[in-house]
């Protein structure tokens, strides 16, 4: 089935269409860090956060041709994430200033609600201002301003502009959540 009528269906809230997604492109998804080296542990570990963003950004899909190119760089962005995490978690230890479970707990907790208030702000965001601000400042490696141009349909000049009134929007939008 085309990438087209399974998103279609996906949207409509198929279960059959979500499996079959998922099927076919399970192998792409986990294929890439084991590229890059993770274990089996680990890669299914993101295998399982590219599908749960597969689940939440779905409707925001422009074009649906374009899935496993966007699937790539997703699983990509995670695997970067992830090799920061053990670079940060290897320092930590070798500096010897390792928290106590009860802190690393605190952090780590913390840390997801901050992550979680910034996805809640970011999807209050518009359409244009969302992608904008994901095109520059979630991907690995982040798209030139020429690029994310083409991309939004907008004049390479007024990229600048636009995002300065987006993160002022993302910002109050933060600010009205709480976020520290």
């Amino acid at each position: 089935m085309p990438d087209e009528q399974l998103v279609r269906d996906c949207l409509k809230g198929r279960e059959s269409a979500w499996s079959a997604l998922i099927n076919k492109y399970k192998n792409l998804i986990f294929s890439i860090p084991i590229k890059y080296g993770f274990s089996e542990e680990d890669s299914a570990d993101i295998f399982q956060a590219v599908c749960m963003d597969l689940l939440t950004e779905l409707p925001n899909l422009r074009e649906p041709k374009a899935l496993a190119g966007w699937l790539i760089q997703v699983t990509r962005n995670k695997c970067f994430h992830r090799k920061q995490e053990k670079v940060r978690h290897l320092m930590t230890e070798l500096e010897g200033d390792e928290p106590s479970e009860d802190e690393a707990a605190h952090t780590l907790i913390s840390e997801l609600q901050q992550d979680q208030l910034l996805r809640d702000a970011l999807s209050r965001l518009g359409p244009r201002c969302r992608q904008l601000v994901q095109m520059l400042f979630f991907e690995m490696p982040a798209r030139p301003y020429q690029q994310v141009a083409k991309d939004l349909k907008l004049a390479p000049g007024s990229i600048g502009f636009i995002r300065r009134r987006c993160l002022d929007k993302l910002r109050e939008r933060l600010e009205q959540m709480g976020f520290s």
